[in-house]
């Protein structure tokens, strides 16, 4: 076939850029390859006007002009900025030194910062800009992305437990009927058990790091023995709202990143397990699916609705789990003081929390088209008197 140089949605290698595109458009701001340059922007803006204030011979306090300009190129950050970024990295080969000159060239019309210039980037690894702009992107991706879609699906499990409080429902152990429940009950418990996983997502605390080459703020110490750099860049974190990881190697271990990630994984268990469970409720009759209209429920059986986007959502959360298993287990893992294998495993975050929005998209999709067939759970309940041989 003929293809075309430029990407789209059909030339895509990746679904979540093909198929599943609009789905995650959430994540775009924080997770995408723009995204993470302006957060690397965001860093280095936030140091330089650190360092402005700590007194440094060579460098005066920065007028408020000088501040509101450095804000703007934050906030305004744009894709044409970040096309202007990788233009720049063809020459140096190396992606945060292409933002430093970015950040040179954004100044050069400004006098007073101009003459800062060289002070961006002052005694930083790459690494200090990185660690802290993933603590960023995954921060906001969590709270403007994963925690909301959660907590919108758990909102609608707690509805579906009160709306179905009083609905018998048939028991099913090892597949055999069993003593009843209620499917109020059953949804309650879903919603007490995914709670839990939300309130772990939503309490990892992320850390991040300012201290140099090897964590020891050597080239810091060496040019201003007399400043208290750890506690300067504790100040600098704590302005962006980040922890500071006070003990590390050149790259801040991921260790939180590790616990974020399990975190996730075990809340999409737990929707897998909602998603079957709700499957094989829909292919015992309790459920009926409402159809939009135009919607084609088989290509060959027209009587059919397939429980399609139960079986979407369960399909995705196994790939979401799988590469944030992978995360969770590599990026610990740092031969001596660094090595570069964490670096292209980290340009991933948006795939395993991408195919977790789509997941949680197909989920709540597949809730909402549910129809409850009382009729056929109390029939199944009225042919299976052997269950009352518990309370006898």
């Amino acid at each position: 076939m003929q293809v075309s140089p430029q990407l789209t949605p059909l030339n895509a290698l990746s679904p979540l850029d093909g198929r599943y595109a609009g789905k995650v458009n959430v994540l775009r701001s924080t997770l995408s390859e723009a995204a993470f340059m302006a957060h690397r922007v965001e860093v280095e803006v936030a140091w330089l006007m650190g360092l402005a204030e700590a007194g440094l011979p060579e460098l005066a306090a920065f007028s408020e002009d000088a501040r509101q300009k450095l804000e703007a190129v934050v906030s305004g950050f744009s894709e044409s900025d970040a096309a202007r970024i990788k233009e720049i990295e063809k020459t140096t080969n190396h992606d945060v030194k292409a933002v430093e000159y970015w950040l040179k060239e954004q100044v050069a019309g400004h006098p007073e910062l101009a003459r800062a210039a060289e002070f961006i980037h002052f005694a930083c690894t790459s690494e200090d800009i990185n660690n802290t702009s993933h603590a960023l992107m995954l921060s906001r991706a969590r709270e403007q992305a994963i925690l909301p879609q959660l907590n919108q699906l758990n909102d609608t499990l707690k509805a579906f437990a009160r709306q179905f409080a009083r609905q018998p429902l048939l028991s099913r152990t090892h597949g055999q009927p069993a003593s009843p429940t209620t499917l109020g009950k059953e949804f309650a418990n879903f919603a007490a058990r995914l709670e839990r996983a939300i309130e772990a997502v939503a309490a990892v605390q992320p850390l991040a790091k300012l201290n140099g080459a090897t964590g020891n703020y050597n080239a810091h110490l060496s040019a201003y023995p007399e400043i208290d750099w750890p506690a300067f860049s504790k100040g600098v974190l704590q302005r962006l709202g980040l922890t500071q990881n006070e003990h590390t190697i050149q790259i801040e271990p991921h260790d939180w990143m590790a616990q974020l990630f399990d975190a996730v994984a075990r809340a999409n268990t737990i929707l897998l397990d909602l998603n079957r469970d709700i499957w094989g409720y829909i292919s015992l009759g309790y459920f009926k699916q409402r159809l939009k209209e135009g919607e084609v429920g088989s290509s060959t059986m027209p009587h059919k609705v397939n429980p399609i986007d139960f079986e979407n959502s369960e399909g995705n959360l196994g790939l979401a789990n799988a590469m944030l298993g992978h995360l969770a287990e590599k990026l610990p893992i740092s031969r001596f003081q660094r090595d570069l294998t964490d670096s292209t495993v980290l340009r991933n975050l948006g795939v395993g929390l991408g195919y977790c929005i789509v997941a949680y998209d197909a989920c709540m999709r597949g809730l909402g088209k549910l129809e409850l067939n009382a009729a056929a759970i109390d029939a199944d309940i009225d042919a299976c008197w052997e269950v009352l041989a518990e309370p006898v």
